[in-house]
C-alpha cells in the first residue's frame, strides 16, 4: 500500500508512506492513499489516541509531482487548482482531527514534504547533519503550494518565515530547531518513534495556534504604523536582489503579507491563486525543466561514457598552488581524497595548502608517486603547461589519468605533452571554485572512454556538476562568457554608456555586470587570449571593444587585481565605475535598451548554437546547465537554448536577423537554427 495504516493496542496509528519507486512523491498515488488514511482516521477517530507519521523511504518526502507541474497551462489550470486544494484539503482534515499527530522525519523533508510535515502538530526530526529540511520552490519558479506559506508565517512570524521562503534555505536538523519549525531532534531511529509517542501520550487534544480565537501572526500588526516601514519597505528590498526578473520571490512575499492579513483558510486560498499563476507561466517551466530534469540526468550519468566500470580516485596531485590550484586542491581534499600540492618552490605550496588537513605540499614532482589523477592549474601558458604535464606525467602512477584546468587552450594539443594523450583531459574548474557548482570536462581527439568517465567520477565525488564537451578554442563556457564580456565592451566602444550595459545586464538576469566580471578575470587575460588565438592561427585582432581593452590596460587599467579597470576600486569604499570611461560615450550611439539586452543574450544563445553545431556541445542539457552554473545566464530562462525555446524560435529568427542587419553579422542565425524554427522542433 502506498500509505500503510497500523492501529496498536494503545490506540496509536502509525502511517508510513511508501509510494511506488525510489522516493515518495505528492503525486496522484499520494493524493488517492492520503485521502484513504484520513477518511479512516476520521472513521476511527474515538478509537484513536494518536498518529505517527513516517516515511519507509530513505527520504521522508520528495515534493511536488514536476512532472503534473510542467504540464500545466491556463487551459488546464482549473483541473489542477482542484488537486492542488485537495491536497491542502486532505492536511487540514489531519491538523484539525482533534488527536495529536507527530511527523517522525528520518530522511530529507522538502518542499511538500516539509508542508506534509507543518500540517501535523508537532516534528521529531533525526539528528542526522545529511539530513535537510526546507521549501526550495522558489528555486525552481515556485512557491511552497501545499500550505508552506500559509503554515510558516503563522508558525515564526512574517520576518522570521520570509527568507526560509523567498531563498529557499535548506537546513540540517539542528538549524531547522532554532529556526523554530522543528520541535525536537532525535539521536536515533528508535529514540525518534519514542519521543513522537510521548508527545502523542502528554498531548491528548492540540489544537493549532491558527485554530484558536484571536490568534494573530506573530510580531506582525497590519494596523500599526510602525509596521508600515517594514511592509514598504519589503518589495524593494526583494526586488533589489532579483531585478524583477524572478516572480516566485515576488509572489511569495505577496502570499505571505495578503494572507497574513486574513483567517487561516482564506490564507489558503491566496496561497491557491499565486500557486497556479507561477505553474502555468514559462518562468517556471523554464527552471523546472533545467534545474531539475535536466541537472537530474547530468547526476545519473547522462553524459558519462556507458559500459565503464564506476571508479573513485584514491590520491590526486595538483599543479600550481596559486588562486585555482590551492581551492583545486582545497576541495579535493575536504571530499576526503589526500592530495599532493606541488609548486616551484615549497614555500609556495605550503601558502597554498594552509590548514586544510589531507593535503600534502611540495616542490619535488617524486611525491606525485601514487597519485592516479594529476591536475594541472598553472599559468594559462602553453609552453608552461607542456613542460608541468610532462614532468607530471612520469612521475604520477602509471595509468593516472592527466588532467588540465585551462580555461582555453585546446586539450588536443596540450595532450602532446604528456605519454599517452589517451589519459588526457580537460577539468575546467571555475572561480570561486567552492562557490561554483560546474566543472566543464573537455574532451580531447584521443581521449579514452575510460579517461572520461574516471574524470566524471571524480567531478561527482567532489560534489561538483560535471558537463561534458568536446575540444576546441574556449571549449563552450569560455568561448560563450567571452562572446558576453566582448559584446557588452564593444557597445561601449560603440558610445552606449557603460552603466547602462552593467544594468540592463543585472535587469535581464545575468549574475555580474559584464563590465565588472571582465575586471574580475583581468583584462590582461582577455589580451593574452586574443594574442593566443593570433598565433595560433584561430583569431583576428578584434574590433571596437579590444579597441577598448588595449587602451585601458595601456593606461594601467588592468582589472579588479590590479586595483582599476573598467571600476575604480577605492580603499575601504564600493567600487564604482570609472569616470574616465565617458570618453567613449556618444549621444548618438543609437542602441536601445531593449537592443542592449537582446545583444547580450542573444550573442551568448547564437554561440551555444554554433557550439551545438559544430559538436562542441553534444547535448542539450549540458548546453542549458553549463551556461547558468558556469556563466552566470539568467537562470529564469532555464539556460541559453531554453532562452531561444522559451522565445519562440521562429521569433528568435526574425529579432536575430534584425539584430545582424543592424549590428553584424555575428548575430545572423544558423541555418540549423532556421531549420529548427521552420519546423517547429525545440531544443530537448
Amino acid at each position: 500500500m502506498a500509505i500503510r495504516y497500523e492501529r496498536d493496542a494503545e490506540g496509536v496509528v502509525t502511517l508510513t508512506m511508501d509510494m511506488s519507486g525510489s522516493a515518495n512523491v505528492m503525486n496522484a498515488e499520494y493524493q488517492e492513499a492520503m485521502g484513504a488514511a484520513v477518511d479512516r482516521l476520521e472513521a476511527e477517530r474515538d478509537e484513536i489516541t494518536g498518529v505517527v507519521l513516517t516515511s519507509a523511504k530513505k527520504t521522508f518526502f520528495a515534493g511536488g509531482d514536476l512532472n503534473l507541474l510542467v504540464s500545466v497551462t491556463r487551459e488546464n489550470s482549473a483541473e489542477v487548482l482542484a488537486g492542488v486544494s485537495d491536497v491542502k484539503a486532505q492536511l487540514r482534515r489531519l491538523e484539525k482531527l482533534g488527536r495529536p499527530v507527530v511527523a517522525a522525519i528520518a530522511g530529507a523533508a522538502l518542499g511538500g514534504g516539509l508542508e506534509i510535515a507543518l500540517a501535523c502538530h508537532h516534528r521529531v526530526v533525526l539528528d542526522d547533519d545529511r539530513i535537510r529540511l526546507g521549501l526550495p520552490e522558489v528555486t525552481l519558479g515556485l512557491l511552497p503550494g501545499g500550505g508552506g506559506v500559509t503554515r510558516m508565517v503563522r508558525m515564526l512570524g512574517l520576518q522570521a518565515a520570509l527568507p526560509l521562503l523567498v531563498e529557499g534555505k535548506q537546513l540540517r536538523p539542528k538549524r531547522a530547531l532554532e529556526a523554530g519549525f522543528v520541535d525536537e531532534l532525535a539521536s536515533s531511529k528508535e529514540e525518534l518513534i519514542a519521543k513522537a509517542r510521548a508527545w502523542i501520550a502528554a498531548n491528548p487534544e492540540p489544537v493549532r495556534p491558527w485554530d484558536r480565537k484571536g490568534h494573530t501572526v506573530p510580531g506582525f500588526r497590519p494596523f500599526d504604523p510602525q509596521s508600515y516601514g517594514v511592509l514598504a519597505a519589503a518589495p524593494a528590498v526583494l526586488h533589489k536582489k532579483t531585478r524583477g526578473a524572478f516572480p516566485a520571490p515576488e509572489k511569495i512575499l505577496a502570499a505571505a503579507v495578503e494572507g497574513a492579513l486574513v483567517d487561516f483558510d482564506t490564507a489558503l486560498v491566496v496561497e491557491d491563486r499565486y500557486v497556479l499563476e507561477l505553474v502555468s507561466g514559462q518562468v517556471a517551466k523554464n527552471m523546472i525543466g533545467t534545474f531539475w530534469f535536466q541537472l537530474n540526468e547530468i547526476g545519473a550519468g547522462g553524459s558519462r561514457p556507458s559500459g565503464v566500470e564506476r571508479t573513485s580516485v584514491a590520491k590526486v596531485g595538483v599543479l600550481g598552488a596559486g588562486m585555482m590550484g590551492a581551492v583545486i586542491a582545497e576541495v579535493t581534499a575536504r571530499a576526503g581524497i589526500p592530495v599532493v600540492l606541488k609548486d616551484v618552490t615549497l614555500e609556495a605550496a605550503r601558502r597554498g595548502a594552509g590548514e586544510t588537513p589531507g593535503i600534502t605540499p611540495t616542490d619535488s614532482d617524486a611525491d606525485l608517486a601514487g597519485c592516479d589523477l594529476v591536475i594541472e592549474a598553472v599559468f594559462e601558458d602553453r609552453e608552461l603547461k607542456n613542460r608541468v604535464l610532462a614532468d607530471a606525467g612520469s612521475a604520477a602512477l602509471d595509468g593516472a589519468v592527466i588532467a588540465s584546468n585551462t580555461s582555453t587552450l585546446p586539450i588536443t594539443g596540450l595532450a602532446g605533452a604528456v605519454a599517452d594523450p589517451e589519459r588526457f583531459i580537460g577539468l575546467h574548474f571555475f572561480s570561486p571554485v567552492p562557490r561554483m557548482r560546474l566543472v566543464e570536462i573537455i574532451r580531447g581527439e584521443r581521449t579514452s572512454d575510460e579517461t572520461l568517465a574516471r574524470a566524471f567520477d571524480y567531478v561527482l565525488r567532489i560534489g561538483k556538476t560535471p558537463i561534458v564537451v568536446n575540444d576546441s578554442r574556449g571549449f563552450y563556457t569560455s568561448r560563450t562568457f567571452g562572446a558576453y564580456v566582448t559584446e557588452a565592451i564593444a557597445m561601449v566602444g560603440e558610445g552606449v554608456a557603460p552603466a547602462l550595459v552593467e544594468n540592463v545586464a543585472k535587469r535581464a538576469g545575468m549574475a555580474v555586470g559584464p563590465l565588472a566580471v571582465s575586471d574580475e578575470v583581468t583584462l590582461t587575460l582577455q589580451l593574452r587570449i586574443r594574442d593566443q588565438a593570433v598565433a595560433d592561427g584561430e583569431g583576428g585582432a578584434g574590433g571596437a571593444g579590444v579597441r577598448v581593452v588595449e587602451e585601458l590596460v595601456a593606461e594601467g587599467r588592468t582589472g579588479k587585481s590590479g586595483g582599476a579597470g573598467f571600476y575604480e576600486y577605492p580603499e575601504g569604499g564600493r567600487k564604482f565605475l570609472w569616470p574616465g570611461l565617458a570618453r567613449y560615450g556618444r549621444a548618438d550611439a543609437g542602441v536601445t535598451e531593449r537592443d542592449v539586452e537582446d545583444r547580450l543574450l542573444f550573442v551568448q544563445t547564437l554561440e551555444t548554437v554554433r557550439c551545438l553545431d559544430e559538436g562542441v556541445l553534444t547535448s542539450v542539457r549540458d548546453a542549458n546547465v553549463g551556461s547558468v552554473f558556469g556563466f552566470g545566464f539568467a537562470p529564469w530562462s532555464g539556460g541559453t537554448l531554453q532562452f531561444a525555446n522559451a522565445y519562440g524560435l521562429a521569433a528568435f529568427v526574425e529579432r536575430a536577423d534584425y539584430l545582424a542587419d543592424t549590428y553584424g553579422e555575428r548575430f545572423r542565425p544558423p541555418s540549423s537554427l532556421r531549420e529548427r524554427a521552420k519546423s517547429g522542433e525545440d531544443y530537448r
